[in-house]
C-alpha cells in the first residue's frame, strides 16, 4: 500500500508539473519552429534557385537558340516588340517565348512519331513535319490574336480616356498630371500604355519621344492620330483641351463606324456555318421520311 501511494503521489506531481509548464513548453516549441521555418524556407529557395540556374536557364537558352536557327528571319527585338504590343512582356521574356516555340515543335514531332508507330511509318513520315511546323507556328498565331484583341480593347477605351484627359486639362492640369489622373481612375490596356509613357517621361524621356514610342507599341490609327495631334499642339501652341475634345469625338465616331462594319459582316460570316451545319440537318428532317417511304414502296414491289 505504501508503494502504491508513493507511485500515485509521484504521478500526481508529474502531471501537475506538466500542466504548470505546458504554456512555457508550447511557447518554446513555437519559437523553435518559427526560427527553423525561415532557415528551411531559405534552403528551399536556394535549392529552387540553384535548380533554375543549373537546369532551366540553360535549357531555355538552348531552345531559344534552336528557334532562331530554325527561323533565321525572326529576331529577338522584333519578337520583344510583339510581346510588348500583346501586353505579355511582363509575363514572358523573348527567350522564353522562343523556347516555347521550340518545345512545341519538338512535342509535335514526338506526337507525330507516336502516331506513326500506331498508324504506320508512311503516316509518321508525313505527320512529323506537319505537326512540328504546327507546334512551331502555333505560339506566333496565339501572339497575333493577342495583339489584335488588345488593339481592339485600346481602340474601344480611347474615347473615354480622351474625355477624362480633356476634362483634366481644362481644369488646369498639364498633360502629365492629366495622364496621372487617368491612371488613377481607369483600368485597362490603354491605361497601362499611358502609365508606361508617364513613367518614361518621369525618368527624363521627352514628352514627344515617349508619345511616339507609345504609338509604335500600339499599331492603332486612332492612337497614332492622338499622338500626332498632341505633338502638333505642343509645337504650335494650340489649346490642348480643344484638341483632346476633337480627338475624343473623332475616335468615338470611328468606334461606331467599326461596330457598324462588324454588324454588316455578321450575316456573311453566318452564311457558311448555316450552309455547313443547319442545311444538312434540315434536308435530313424534310427529305428523310420521303426517302424512307420510297424505299419501302420499292421493297414491297
Amino acid at each position: 500500500m505504501l508503494l502504491f501511494a508513493m507511485l500515485t503521489l509521484g504521478l500526481a506531481v508529474f502531471l501537475a508539473g506538466e500542466v504548470v509548464t505546458m504554456p512555457q513548453r508550447r511557447r518554446a516549441v513555437a519559437l523553435k519552429r518559427a526560427s527553423a521555418y525561415g532557415a528551411v524556407r531559405n534552403d528551399r529557395e536556394q535549392e529552387i534557385a540553384r535548380f533554375k540556374e543549373r537546369v532551366l536557364v540553360p535549357a531555355v537558352e538552348r531552345l531559344a537558340a534552336l528557334a532562331l536557327r530554325i527561323n533565321p528571319k525572326a529576331s529577338a527585338d522584333a519578337i520583344g516588340s510583339r510581346l510588348i504590343a500583346a501586353g505579355l512582356s511582363s509575363r514572358i521574356s523573348t527567350s522564353q517565348f522562343l523556347a516555347v516555340k521550340s518545345a512545341a515543335a519538338l512535342f509535335g514531332a514526338v506526337l507525330a512519331t507516336l502516331a506513326g508507330v500506331t498508324i504506320g511509318p508512311i503516316a509518321g513520315v508525313v505527320l512529323v513535319p506537319v505537326f512540328a511546323a504546327g507546334g512551331f507556328f502555333a505560339p506566333e498565331s496565339f501572339l497575333t490574336m493577342k495583339i489584335k484583341s488588345r488593339r481592339e480593347r485600346i481602340r474601344s477605351e480611347l474615347p473615354d480616356a480622351l474625355d477624362l484627359l480633356a476634362v483634366s486639362v481644362e481644369a488646369g492640369l498639364g498633360l502629365d498630371g492629366a495622364i496621372a489622373k487617368l491612371t488613377e481612375h481607369m483600368e485597362g490596356a490603354l491605361v497601362d500604355e499611358f502609365a508606361m509613357t508617364l513613367g518614361e517621361m518621369r525618368i527624363g524621356e521627352g514628352r514627344q519621344d515617349a508619345l511616339k514610342k507609345m504609338a509604335e507599341r500600339v499599331p492603332a490609327p486612332e492612337l497614332a492620330s492622338f499622338v500626332r495631334s498632341v505633338i502638333q499642339a505642343d509645337q504650335l501652341g494650340i489649346s490642348l483641351g480643344r484638341i483632346l475634345r476633337v480627338q475624343a469625338a473623332d475616335s468615338r465616331l470611328r468606334r461606331q463606324a467599326s461596330a457598324e462594319e462588324r454588324a454588316m459582316k455578321a450575316p456573311i460570316k453566318m452564311l457558311f456555318p448555316t450552309a455547313l451545319f443547319i442545311f444538312p440537318a434540315m434536308f435530313i428532317v424534310i427529305l428523310g421520311p420521303a426517302v424512307l417511304n420510297f424505299t419501302h414502296s420499292l421493297a414491297f414491289k
